[in-house]
């Protein structure tokens, strides 16, 4: 494929690859196409749905990016030729049915449980109407910063404008047939006071789960025991009623002829039900993704109202939303922990992926996450140094600020500044933060044993003998000195000299006695960076225990 190719011959043949290309989001896309052959329309529509019971966590950006990524594939699959849209759909007429453990003063909340969400008294304070108003607004505040292009809908207003009319209605018409989907999932006792309407209390305001005592098709209503005893009727339209969460899901497709939803793997025995409420109400069920859900680092599903796991600002504050977005593309249908301890790891690898892009040929680069990630056109950008050997210079450093990596930075990566790699600099503010918050509190240092305070006196008398700061002379150095000590030695490989060579437990080591940490990046590259004469002081105080005892 050359440059020099005319948009449209190149839009043509990057379909051509694309037809067959191995990456997720193309496979998603491609269904859609042949969604289109069997259902032909003018636009496609791609959902995301929102609970917003608590504060947006980082997997409910993940349904956006992760939607985001499919559209451009179906973009590039379709040459363009197709218009999309992308509607983040929020379910904020829910009740409250619990208060969530992360908000100011929960106990205020109480009096509001069952209400709409867009009827509680927003708990954090500000201009906000409400704590489903704030909730919204702090998913769209993250939507907007990363530069998706979306379409945000309320439940509320598409109730009460009349948006969910004709659905509405006809869920009244097809009451038994929704009855007949949903009775046999439920058990006994439930089945006994279920509806898939539930009111609104013209008494209390609360969504009630009620039985009901009639149902309307021809006037469009549905009439119920109130909580003050009285029988009330009420039309199923305007924002009088809504629809139980299930029924819900599929009459929102149905009503605005969604073409692609992806959900959580909690959803996917639900998944029929959805399915045929939405045929049921005259629409034709989307496309499906499921996703594997996010763990916190201790297992444990990620939850909106118990607030564990990450949220969006907590990566932000250590992170870009780039490398947000690899941890969102890479391998969604298997479980992964989302907790502090991925950051950097994604942040390297996202550099890794745009470093190798611009050598690929076009069939990898479709492959590559980072074309997914911007959408086609991902930045030229030049990393003298990894993110991983920031966070060991700002920890040997004990750096409060990044001018203080930046002296380490300039040395290993000479012509370097804040100003010709302002990439670098932004991540050097990432490092620092992440040491200061995540790194300092947690680190434990220890005495050396007696091998291991040989190995050091070792070392620092090997840099000593080092000329200058050559990377591989250092790490050279490095190496012959673990190979020379039995502990290290490792007899399934061998040295260029032809003797054993060494495990990974001598850096191992390194780091945990220098740097009260497990591991880090190759050592030769943080002593290049850090400088030899301050790796040899950071060697004299493991030696004397200084900084074993906390002087540090």
């Amino acid at each position: 494929m050359t440059a020099t190719a005319p948009v449209e011959d190149f839009a043509v043949e990057l379909r051509t690859l694309a037809e067959t290309a191995g990456a997720w989001p193309f496979e998603e896309a491609r269904k859609i196409v042949e969604r289109l052959k069997r259902k032909p329309k003018d636009e496609v529509l791609f959902e995301t749905g929102y609970g917003p019971s608590g504060l947006p966590h980082i997997g409910t950006f993940g349904e956006v990016a992760r939607t985001t990524m499919v559209r451009h594939a179906f973009h590039v699959l379709t040459e363009g030729k197709i218009p999309t849209r992308l509607l983040c759909f929020s379910d904020d007429m829910d009740g409250m049915r619990k208060i969530p453990e992360n908000v100011p003063d929960p106990a205020a909340l109480k009096p509001y449980l069952q209400m709409p969400l867009t009827k509680v008294p927003n708990p954090f304070g500000g201009g906000y109407e409400s704590f489903g108003h704030h909730n919204n607004a702090m998913l769209r505040r993250f939507l907007d910063t990363f530069g998706f292009d979306y379409e945000f809908a309320s439940a509320t207003d598409y109730y009460f404008s009349g948006k969910l009319d004709a659905v509405l209605l006809k869920a009244a018409e097809k009451y038994e047939a929704i009855m007949d989907v949903m009775l046999p999932t439920l058990g006994e006792e439930r089945q006994a006071t279920y509806s898939p309407f539930l009111p609104i209390s013209p008494v209390s305001g609360r969504v009630l789960y009620v039985p009901l005592k009639a149902v309307d098709a021809k006037a469009g209503t549905i009439t119920f025991t109130d909580e003050d005893g009285v029988d009330k009727t009420l039309p199923v339209t305007g924002g009088h009623v809504k629809l139980q969460w299930k029924p819900d899901f599929g009459a929102r497709w149905a009503a605005l002829d969604v073409d692609f939803e992806m959900f959580g793997k909690d959803h996917q025995t639900n998944a029929p039900i959805y399915d045929r409420i939405s045929e049921i109400l005259g629409g034709i069920a989307p496309e499906h993704f499921v996703y594997e859900l996010f763990l916190d680092e201790n297992g444990q599903k990620i939850s909106k109202s118990k607030g564990n796991g990450l949220t969006i600002d907590e990566w932000l504050t250590y992170a870009s939303p780039e490398s947000l977005a690899l941890y969102m593309f890479q391998s969604p249908r298997s479980a992964k922990k989302l907790h502090f301890d991925v950051i950097p790891k994604a942040v390297d690898e996202y550099f890794s992926f745009l470093a190798r892009y611009p050598t690929q040929d076009w069939k990898n680069r479709l492959g590559n996450p980072v074309w997914h990630i911007h959408s086609g056109n991902p930045p030229v950008e030049e990393l003298p140094l990894s993110f991983g050997l920031m966070l060991k210079l700002a920890s040997a450093s004990n750096a409060e600020d990044k001018g203080v990596l930046w002296r380490f930075i300039e040395r290993y990566a000479p012509g370097t500044s804040p100003e010709t790699h302002p990439t670098v600099d932004q991540l050097a503010g990432y490092a620092v933060r992440y040491f200061i918050d995540r790194v300092k509190p947690h680190r434990s240092y220890r005495l050396p044993d007696e091998v291991e305070a040989q190995a050091l006196a070792r070392l620092d008398a090997a840099l000593a003998e080092v000329d200058g700061d050559d990377r591989d002379a250092i790490q050279n150095a490095v190496l012959d000195v673990g190979r020379a000590e039995p502990r290290y030695q490792d007899h399934k490989r061998k040295s260029p000299s032809g003797g054993p060579g060494v495990t990974f437990a001598w850096f191992s080591a390194l780091y945990e006695l220098l740097l009260g940490e497990k591991e880090g990046p190759r050592f030769g590259g943080f002593v290049a960076a850090y400088g030899i004469p301050e790796t040899r002081a950071l060697i004299a105080r493991a030696l004397s225990g200084e900084l074993a005892n906390g002087a540090h």
